[in-house]
């Protein structure tokens, strides 16, 4: 028996080609992608980490290829439960030989994070594998908007830089932003939030990240906007921001970096930084519920728990967290919970415009990033958007109000 009949063994059936270095191909006729086999290092990973992670290793180290359609492929390895029995397991070692079976090393693209987990130094450090990989790199990723998160596309026809503004826009009606307010965005990014909310409505703006390439990028859009004098862009994490309160909180793309021990402390805070009747608006990725989340004390395993291929390639110590336990612990901070959207089908639009970005600037990405980041990226982006299309995480805008003596600030009928 081949390489590639024991790789299909391995996938259950999915809808996937195999074609492997022995020469050996699996697969049937109606297979939506080919996966290359390039070497026996590929079998030694997955042999070690029989999972997304030991696979995401071999493409990562170009010892693994996907021709065709990846969305397909991604979607086909979601729907299977990768597993090795034993009868398996031992085909597999022997397809390798006692001399070639071993441990490898990591890509040098994985991350390894040391210290305490969500202490300022190590989210520090995980913000910086993130973040601070180019500015150019994520320019050409994200197009000219460099907004980092969901948009809200009215029509798939209206394109990214479209879809991002409208996103924007959004937000700011929802925050109900008027000339002369102070807002605080919680993980300015690259600044699209600060630049948009101080020109189109007039509001003076402090963004903080812990990203000194989103510093520098933020920093100096700004000010070829002609808007130093409205946006303060800082390196500062939130917990040591002091200098409220602000009429408004915008939280984009962030708070799944909190991490579940912290989401009190998180909303607290931002409670504390908030004038009465000042707004808040979380957008953030949720995950459905599972049955374990009656059990406080477990965690239960998500597509960003530990040893998996984002937490230790794309978001390392990222949390997802169910829209219920988070729009709980909101309320138990002391904000009013006034609206809910989830915005899961646009997230797959966001991310296969991204991935459209990447492959038609491939060379460039390259370059800019070094080749296994731009698979890392590559792989990334097109999992998730099949991970939104097929309902497996969520995107949510939680809209809540610093309510005071039943005072919200909120109109009977909101505009948006």
């Amino acid at each position: 028996m081949g390489i590639a009949d024991l790789i299909h063994r391995a996938l259950q059936g999915a809808p996937i080609a195999i074609e492997a270095y022995d020469g050996s191909s699996a697969g049937s006729a109606d297979a939506v992608a080919t996966i290359l086999v390039r070497s026996p290092d590929a079998l030694n990973r997955f042999i070690f980490s029989p999972n997304d992670l030991g696979l995401g290793r071999a493409y990562v180290a170009g010892e693994l290829e996907i021709e065709g359609d990846l969305f397909g492929a991604l979607r086909a390895f979601a729907r299977v439960d990768l597993h090795l029995d034993r009868a398996l397991l031992t085909d597999l070692v022997k397809a390798v030989g006692p001399n070639g079976l071993k441990p490898l090393s990591p890509p040098p693209e994985e991350a390894r994070m040391h210290g305490s987990r969500h202490s300022r130094t190590r989210d520090a450090a995980a913000i910086s594998y993130h973040y601070d990989l180019s500015n150019d790199f994520y320019r050409l990723m994200l197009g000219p908007s460099m907004t980092y998160s969901c948009a809200v596309w009215e029509s798939p026809a209206v394109g990214l830089e479209a879809a991002q503004e409208t996103k924007l826009e959004l937000i700011c009606q929802k925050l109900a932003l008027k000339p002369g307010m102070r807002l605080l965005d919680v993980g300015c990014g690259w600044g699209s939030m600060a630049l948009h909310a101080a020109e189109r409505h007039g509001v003076e703006v402090v963004g903080v990240t812990v990203s000194a390439r989103q510093v520098e990028a933020a920093s100096e859009r700004a000010k070829e906007a002609g808007l130093a004098g409205q946006i303060d862009i800082r390196l500062q994490d939130y917990r040591d921001v002091d200098d409220g309160p602000f009429d408004a909180i915008s939280s984009i793309g962030m708070f799944e970096h909190v991490g579940r021990k912290r989401l009190a402390a998180y909303f607290s805070h931002l409670r504390e930084l908030l004038r009465p009747e000042g707004r808040l608006l979380n957008h953030g990725i949720c995950r459905p519920p599972v049955a374990r989340d009656a059990l406080p004390v477990t965690v239960p395993k998500t597509p960003w728990a530990r040893r998996t291929f984002i937490d230790r390639f794309v978001f390392p110590d990222g949390e997802l967290h169910e829209l219920g336990t988070v729009l709980s612990s909101m309320q138990q901070q002391g904000f009013e919970v006034r609206h809910s959207e989830t915005l899961r089908e646009h997230y797959g639009l966001t991310l296969r415009a991204w991935v459209a970005n990447l492959e038609a600037n491939w060379d460039e990405a390259v370059r800019l990033a070094g080749l296994g980041r731009a698979r890392v990226w590559r792989l990334y982006a097109a999992g998730c958007a099949v991970g939104f299309e097929d309902a497996r995480i969520q995107v949510h805008q939680m809209l809540a109000s610093r309510t005071e003596d039943g005072r919200s600030g909120f109109p009977l009928r909101p505009a948006y």
